[in-house]
């Protein structure tokens, strides 16, 4: 019979075996959960790595369109590479050598200056494979012939025309461009044209001859201290550099080509220059021989291309009337020493004063006229025409034609009519002309007045100097 010590025993083997069940169950229990965990996580990475896979050989596509796109674009900008060169008249002279031989002269200069870039090209940018050239010289041609004749440099201006014909027909890229009578219209458009191609791609280098000039002065300046930027440019320094330019030559590579350009500006030649002088003819006898006045012709100049638009005084007329025709000449003519105070007035009243660079100038001094007498005047609506020129040609004239003018509101009238712009600028040569040739309120040397940009005359017509050096017989 089973005693109740062995009864106990059972017990507790009994329960132990149920701890150990218990504990069995949910080790695997653990082990379930385990295993799920680790399989969703396997799922994951699955998921992540398959994703990883695509997205790898997505970019790799992706990378090679990239490359190809990039080689493409580099093929591009590759092709057609040049360099541009941008000079300014006023400092980049050719040698006389040139200047003198007319178009040969300007073929020669092209060449050689063709020559000494692509030896330029070839020393310092080997990396660039035949580039083009492209030359841009901006001057004032008038002037330059002007200084060329007095400098005894030519004998005929029409040699300087030859030239830069030479020049432009024997480079397709190769042009000299002339800027007109505004000074600063060289440094204006090399500024322009400099900013317009720095960040070009296919301009691989931009050469620029500008010995003067605040606007290129002052870009020079702006990008000076940008590594890359300045390694783009070089200078060419014909005439000595200014102060503003000699300041920041040691940030870039500078040149000289003294065998095709002068280190020195043109100055005329020792003695005032005059134009070839213009006798007057024998007057033809006639019934009053008391007319004493030298004969006023119209002669054809280089500065002259219009005719007046009105009568001439009565004497411009008798004497006309009294004298042969000249023999028209290319030549400007100066006129014979007036003897008599009529001489001097009918001279006065046949040229017109214009300064160094050719440009008109009007003698008008506002400053003495009171402001109220100006507006005044105004008010009236006087017809210039009528008043001014001797008479109105519009049939439709509503201006004022029967107001007695005296003479000081003549003058004040006058004035008043120079206010008004003339549609030709300061290249005008209309004798009668009674419109401005240059703002009235502007002061030499400055480019804008207290009008602003509202005033009537434009850029050109400010700053102008006011110095005479000639005068142009119409």
């Amino acid at each position: 019979m089973m005693t109740s010590e062995q009864s106990q025993e059972f017990l507790e083997r009994y329960k132990h075996l149920e701890a150990i069940e218990l504990e069995k169950n949910q080790l695997i229990e653990d082990l379930l959960r385990r295993l799920s965990e680790v399989e969703g996580a396997y799922q994951r990475e699955k998921l992540d790595r398959e994703r990883e896979t695509r997205f790898n050989r997505d970019i790799q596509i992706h990378e090679m369109e990239l490359m190809e796109q990039i080689s493409q674009v580099k093929n591009i900008m590759d092709r057609e590479p040049f360099i541009i060169v941008l000079l300014n008249g006023d400092s980049i002279i050719f040698n006389e050598t040139y200047l003198q031989q007319g178009e040969i002269g300007g073929r020669k200069a092209a060449q050689q200056l063709w020559d000494t870039l692509q030896d330029y090209i070839i020393e310092n940018f080997s990396g660039t494979l035949q580039p083009k050239i492209m030359v841009r010289l901006y001057t004032n041609v008038k002037l330059l012939k002007e200084l060329c004749e007095k400098a005894g440099i030519v004998d005929d201006p029409a040699q300087i025309d030859s030239f830069i014909e030479g020049f432009n027909t024997s480079k397709a890229l190769f042009d000299i461009v002339n800027t007109g009578s505004d000074r600063d219209q060289a440094d204006k458009k090399i500024t322009e044209i400099f900013r317009l191609h720095l960040y070009n791609c296919h301009c691989h280098q931009i050469l620029i001859g500008c010995s003067q000039g605040p606007e290129c002065a002052q870009v020079l300046h702006e990008i000076q201290m940008t590594r890359e930027l300045a390694g783009r440019i070089s200078l060419i320094e014909g005439t000595p550099f200014e102060q503003d330019l000699e300041a920041i030559r040691s940030a870039y590579r500078v040149m000289r080509f003294q065998d095709l350009f002068r280190d020195s500006k043109i100055t005329p030649a020792a003695g005032p220059w005059k134009a070839p002088v213009a006798q007057a003819p024998q007057p033809i006898p006639t019934p009053s021989p008391s007319v004493g006045l030298s004969v006023l012709t119209r002669t054809p100049t280089n500065t002259t291309t219009a005719s007046s638009n009105t009568s001439a005084p009565a004497v411009s007329a008798i004497v006309a009337a009294n004298a042969p025709k000249p023999k028209p000449t290319n030549e400007q003519t100066v006129l014979s020493k007036p003897t008599t105070a009529t001489e001097i007035e009918v001279q006065q009243l046949k040229t017109i004063p214009r300064n160094r660079y050719g440009q008109r100038i009007d003698k008008f001094e506002f400053k003495n006229i009171p402001r109220d007498e100006i507006n005044r005047i105004k008010k009236m609506k006087l017809c210039n025409s009528h008043f001014l020129l001797g008479g109105c040609s519009s049939d439709n004239c509503y201006h004022n034609h029967k107001y007695k003018l005296s003479k000081k509101e003549a003058h004040i009238l006058q004035a008043i009519a120079h206010m008004t712009p003339c549609r030709f600028g300061s290249e005008c040569d209309d004798l009668d002309c009674i419109y401005g040739h240059r703002c009235p309120y502007g002061q030499p040397g400055k480019k804008d007045c207290f009008y602003g940009s509202n005033c009537r005359f434009t850029a050109a017509q400010h700053g102008i100097d006011t110095n005479v050096v000639k005068l142009t017989k119409v």
